[in-house]
């Protein structure tokens, strides 16, 4: 057997590295199109913030105000945000927002003002790609 023959005999190297790109080349593809298959591609980007949120009820089963306030976390854009309500016509009505700036911060509050019998309220975050997320819930403990 020669040594100098079987150092620089490499037949057999370029297939194994073939194989090794090929089957790599297939897991990332199956990868990337696995997720946009299952939708998961479209939330890419569009994680809602995380906020924490101060809910305080001043009145009684039968109307009064509800004041939410952005506590701390992320600032979110005002164009973003939907403070929704139960009853639905609490919120439309009847909210006034006290937001310096463009963005929600800490200190930031909405007023929802009840005329009845209050049952929930949520802030709604919308992302510019369509999806919506509820980032922060109340619910009234009469």
């Amino acid at each position: 057997m020669d040594l100098k023959q079987l150092l620089n005999d490499d037949r057999g190297v370029s297939p194994v590295i073939g194989v090794i790109l090929m089957v790599a080349i297939t897991v990332i593809l199956a990868a990337v199109i696995g997720t946009f298959v299952l939708g998961l591609g479209s939330n890419v980007g569009n994680n809602a913030p995380s906020a924490t949120f101060n809910w305080d009820y001043s009145g009684n089963s039968s109307g009064g105000n509800l004041t939410v306030t952005h506590q701390g976390g992320d600032a979110i854009e005002n164009s973003t945000i939907n403070i929704t309500s139960d009853p639905a016509t609490a919120a439309q009505d009847n909210i006034s927002y006290s937001v310096s700036g463009d963005q929600w911060t800490a200190g930031d509050s909405a007023t929802i003002e009840y005329g009845g019998s209050p049952n929930s309220a949520q802030v709604i975050w919308q992302s510019s790609g369509g999806s919506s997320s509820i980032i922060g819930e109340w619910e009234y403990q009469g």
